[in-house]
C-alpha cells in the first residue's frame, strides 16, 4: 500500500486453535467438525471450549452445553480439553512471534497476541509473520492491521481465516459505522442492551453519542471509554510487560445439581481453599471476592464484594461464605465458582484489554 513507514499494531489470532492441534496430533480428523470441551463425554456436564470450523456449521460454539453441542453435530468427533498440549502450541507460537524483526509482543492468551511494529509496509510483516508460525508450528493465523489496538483487535475479524485486513482511522467508520455495538471488542449482550436503551445501536452511534448520557449511564470511566470504543481510538503501543493477573479463580459443573446446603457449603470451600493457593503463589492479597452460581437448567447468577486486603484465610472464607448465603435456598445448583481478586502490584499500571477480567 505504499511507502507509510510508521508504527502499526498488529493482532495475530491463531485460527481455531484447540481444533487445530488437535488435528496435528490426530491428522484424520482434517476435515471433519471436532468439538472439544470436558472430558469429551456428552453425557456428562460440561461445555465446549472449541468448536471447528466443520462442527460451526452445524451451529456449535463456544460455552455450548456439550450434550447439546452433540446433538446439533451428531457426527463430530468429541474430544477432552487437554490443557498441557494447548500451553505447549502457544509458547511455541509466541516464541516465534517474539523472534520476529522489531516486533513488540503482548500476549492476551493462549491463541493471540498483538505485535508492535514500525514498518513501511503493515500487510508485508504480517504475511512474514503467518508464515514464520506455519513453517515452525504447522498453525495457521490470521492479522489485523491497525493504528491501535482496539482496530487491529477487530480488524482480525475481517481477515478470518487464514487472512488480514487493515482497520484505521481512515476507514474505521466506513467498515464498522453500520454495525451493532455487540461487535465491538469489549461490547457483551449486556452492554449493548443498555447502550440501545439510550438509542445507541450502531458503532457510528456511539462514536457520536452524549457524553453527559454515557458517563450518567456507565460513570465516568466506563461512559468515556464506551464513547472512544465506538471511535476506535485507545492505545497504539503495545505494551509486552509480562502480565500479573487481577486475581484467580475456580469452578466446577456438578454431574448431579446440588441443593443439599451443607453440599453447597462444602463445595464453595473447597473452591476457595485452591483459589487460595492460587493466591498465595502469587504473594498479593486478596481485596475482593466473586461467587458464581448456575442454577438448573441455566441462569447463571454472581456475587462479587470488596474486602479489605488481606493475607488471612479465615478472614476470606467468613467473606466467601456471606456471598454463599445470597445463594436462594431449595434451588437445584448445576456450577459453582470462586474468584479472589487480587491487589495489583501497580495499580497505575492495570491490563489494557477488555479480555483480562475475570468472569
Amino acid at each position: 500500500m505504499g511507502s507509510d513507514r510508521r508504527r502499526w499494531v498488529l493482532h495475530v489470532d491463531l485460527d481455531q486453535f484447540i481444533a487445530a492441534v488437535e488435528v496435528l496430533r490426530r491428522p484424520e480428523l482434517a476435515g471433519k467438525p471436532i468439538i472439544v470441551g470436558g472430558r469429551g463425554d456428552p453425557t456428562e456436564r460440561a461445555v465446549v471450549s472449541t468448536a471447528s470450523y466443520e462442527a460451526r456449521e452445524f451451529g456449535v460454539g463456544s460455552g455450548m452445553p456439550l450434550r447439546l453441542a452433540a446433538r446439533k453435530a451428531p457426527d463430530a468427533v468429541i474430544l477432552p480439553v487437554d490443557a498441557p498440549a494447548y500451553n505447549a502450541a502457544s509458547e511455541e507460537v509466541m516464541s516465534t512471534l517474539r523472534q520476529q524483526p522489531g516486533a513488540v509482543v503482548q500476549v492476551l492468551g493462549w491463541d493471540e497476541a498483538f505485535i508492535g511494529i514500525v514498518a513501511d509496509d503493515p500487510e508485508a510483516y504480517a504475511r512474514q509473520v503467518q508464515k514464520a508460525v506455519l513453517d515452525r508450528t504447522q498453525l495457521h493465523c490470521s492479522v489485523g492491521i491497525g493504528d491501535t489496538l482496539v482496530r487491529a483487535k477487530v480488524a482480525t475479524g475481517f481477515g478470518k481465516p487464514r487472512g488480514m485486513f487493515r482497520l484505521t482511522a481512515d476507514n474505521w467508520l466506513e467498515v464498522m459505522g453500520a454495525r451493532p455495538t455487540i461487535e465491538l471488542w469489549g461490547v457483551g449482550s449486556k452492554i449493548s442492551k443498555r447502550l440501545a436503551g439510550l438509542g445507541i445501536l450502531t458503532v457510528a452511534e456511539l462514536a457520536a453519542g452524549d457524553e453527559a448520557a454515557l458517563v450518567a449511564e456507565f460513570g465516568p470511566r466506563m461512559g468515556l471509554w464506551y464513547r472512544q470504543l465506538g471511535r476506535g481510538d485507545g492505545a497504539t503501543v503495545v505494551d509486552d510487560t509480562p502480565w500479573v493477573p487481577r486475581g484467580h479463580g475456580r469452578e466446577t459443573t456438578f454431574q448431579q445439581n446440588l441443593v443439599d446446603r451443607e453440599q453447597v457449603e462444602q463445595a464453595a470451600r473447597d473452591l476457595l481453599s485452591q483459589v487460595l493457593d492460587d493466591v498465595a503463589a502469587d504473594g498479593r492479597p486478596v481485596v475482593g471476592l466473586g461467587l458464581k452460581v448456575r442454577y438448573a437448567p441455566f441462569f447463571t447468577k454472581t456475587f462479587t464484594k470488596k474486602v479489605r486486603s488481606t493475607f488471612d484465610r479465615d478472614e476470606v472464607l467468613a467473606r466467601t461464605m456471606e456471598l454463599v448465603d445470597k445463594i436462594e435456598p431449595d434451588r437445584p445448583i448445576r456450577l459453582l465458582g470462586v474468584r479472589a481478586e487480587m491487589a495489583m502490584p501497580d495499580d497505575a499500571r492495570q491490563g489494557h484489554s477488555p479480555t483480562r477480567s475475570g468472569w
